[in-house]
């Protein structure tokens, strides 16, 4: 459990430190502000979504602590190329994860998209840490709603 603990960490260190799709790419058509005042982190996520409704690029520009930077990193990597519906529902099933402590990891696991995520489930013992890893998604579900902000608050 130990070892996988240490790989969990190095992963989130790795996004943390070397995000990808950090950036304002350009065409980008929607985009949302996402703030967490108690831990500091904040960020835009910018989003170019297709006439069909699909993701065609994602990144997002900010800063905050290794575990939001972490989120917001995968998440990007993520959402590309799925349909705003599929980036929502993917979200509602990462929140299930690190909010709900009965959520069954090795199950988690048989989940394509949550098994990147299930890196991130330990939050779920730090309630304030629960709201770092959900603020990229929340801001990225603003984006497509055409919300300008979201807060933790």
């Amino acid at each position: 459990m130990d070892e996988l603990r240490e790989l969990y960490q190095e992963v989130i260190l790795d996004h943390g430190r070397n995000p990808r799709n950090f950036g304002h790419p350009d065409g980008c058509n929607r985009q949302a502000d996402g703030d967490n005042p108690l831990c500091g982190d904040q960020l835009t996520v910018y989003l170019k979504v297709d006439d069909a409704g699909v993701v065609e690029e994602v990144a997002f520009e900010g800063r905050g602590c290794a575990i939001s930077m972490a989120s917001a990193s995968m998440m990007t990597e993520l959402v590309k190329g799925k349909t705003s519906a599929q980036a929502e529902a993917l979200f509602d099933k990462f929140h299930h994860l690190v909010t709900d402590d009965t959520v069954d990891l090795d199950m988690a696991a048989e989940d394509e998209d949550l098994e990147k995520l299930v890196v991130l489930s330990g939050v779920r013992q730090f309630p304030m840490r629960v709201k770092c890893a959900t603020l990229p998604w929340h801001t990225m579900t603003a984006a497509i709603d055409g919300k300008g902000t979201v807060t933790t608050e």
